[in-house]
């Protein structure tokens, strides 16, 4: 991708999506064998557990601009997205919609900004209702929103069909009668049905096959530049990141431990982690490559470590990251990194 692709235009103007002091507890309750046995031997209920899936996350998203969002398993990164989707409703945190609190918005504005904002989810069967047909899964929310008339939905959909690369001729068939990769642009079509400036796509492309994916991310692309789009690519493929983000966001155990803009990161890592994630990263080359695990599993968001949450994993720790949680700490213009090895370095 070109240099020029790959730096959005902002003219000033506030991040579509900024996100501030993100919290997000799940409460687990205990099992009903425990709480049966408290409760037959009078003693009180267990209390439920609280998970830590989101911890103090900030994040902007600059119109136009693709972020890849990219950790382990359990880090918290497709909470993040559906919180940012309107899904899930945060237990901390601030949401601005182009420089908006949402809660300052009339119930008309927080509507058209909910609308504006869609998920792409990563099993497309999964998220298709198989008991319609596509013309009904794609054509059904224009409708509801009132963005096309009921008569003209045909039309419409087919439209969109021939935007995604599907054949219009099959609306009328069920999710099940597809390939993956064709699901996949099902899922994309019926997102772009109500003309979004937003795009969460959670995983989109790690259920297909790599050459499926290839043209997926194309399509993205090509989408990108046709609709004016802005995204939020959640991935664990750091190769997939590489290729189509203009900037990557970090994150480990619910925080955000570094970002920078693509070219950056991968050349000059700052955080640990970052370093571990690249440093096993596939590359096509002709010299040997030597892969190693990162030391240790990802901790349960249920007890999570004190301080830095990587410190326990990580090869450089200190008497300071056990104690103390490391600040985002800004290196340049749209870079940053939270380790203490950073401020360390600078004193």
């Amino acid at each position: 991708m070109s240099e020029a692709m790959r730096k959005p235009e902002t003219n000033g103007a506030p991040p579509v999506i900024s996100v501030r002091g993100i919290d997000m507890v799940f409460l687990k309750k205990a099992p009903g064998v425990l709480d049966g046995l408290a409760r037959r031997a009078g003693l009180p209920r267990p209390e439920p557990v609280g998970v830590h899936a989101l911890d103090g996350v900030d994040l902007d998203v600059m119109k136009g601009e693709v972020v890849g969002l990219v950790g382990e398993s359990g880090c918290g990164k497709s909470t993040l997205g559906r919180v940012i989707a309107g899904i899930l409703d945060p237990t901390a945190g601030t949401f601005r919609f182009h420089g908006r609190e949402m809660s300052e918005m009339s119930p008309q504005e927080r509507y058209r900004a909910k609308v504006a904002v869609q998920m792409i989810f990563q099993d497309p069967f999964a998220s298709l209702n198989p008991r319609k047909r596509v013309i009904d899964i794609i054509g059904e929310a224009p409708v509801v929103h009132g963005i096309v008339p009921k008569a003209e939905i045909s039309d419409y959909v087919d439209e969109i069909m021939l935007k995604c690369g599907i054949d219009p001729a099959f609306k009328q068939r069920f999710p099940h009668q597809f390939s993956g990769g064709q699901r996949q642009r099902i899922g994309i079509a019926r997102a772009l049905a109500v003309k979004p400036q937003f795009l969460v796509c959670d995983e989109s492309v790690a259920a297909l096959d790599v050459s499926i994916q290839a043209q997926v991310i194309n399509l993205f692309m090509d989408l990108r530049r046709d609709f004016d789009l802005t995204y939020l690519f959640i991935s664990h493929d750091l190769g997939v990141v590489e290729h189509i983000a203009d900037r990557v966001v970090i994150m480990y155990l619910g925080r955000v431990v570094e970002t920078a803009p693509t070219a950056e990161l991968y050349a000059n890592p700052r955080h640990p982690y970052t370093q571990a994630l690249l440093a096993n990263m596939p590359r096509i080359s002709t010299e040997k490559q030597a892969f190693g695990q990162i030391k240790g599993e990802i901790p349960s968001p249920l007890n999570p470590p004190s301080g830095c949450h990587f410190h326990p994993r990580c090869p450089f720790a200190f008497d300071r990251c056990v104690a103390e949680r490391p600040r985002l700490i800004t290196k340049a213009p749209g870079i940053a990194a939270a380790c203490h090895l950073l401020e360390e370095a600078a004193r």
